[in-house]
């Protein structure tokens, strides 16, 4: 499952906004901004978190779970 801070993250990668992660996932500004807030995509369809996953991962986002690397927690990077 996707956290919030991966989201973020991502955007800031791709040099996205959240407008412009609307328009590529499918989705509205509210459901963007949700998935970005506090609570995170987990209150999200897994439809929808889906959609905001192809779309950074269609721009060259490779998001990474806990425990994929050495130390750290989730996280996102680009493809090389």
């Amino acid at each position: 499952m996707l956290t919030a801070e991966q989201i973020k993250a991502a955007r800031a990668l791709v040099d996205w906004s959240q407008p412009e992660l609307a328009e590529a996932s499918g989705l509205s500004m509210p459901t963007i901004r949700r998935m970005e807030g506090p609570l995170g995509p987990g209150r999200s369809t897994a439809v929808n978190v889906d959609a905001v996953q192809r779309a950074l991962e269609g721009a060259g986002v490779v998001f990474l779970e806990a425990g994929e690397v050495k130390q750290g927690g989730p996280g996102v990077r680009l493809k090389s």
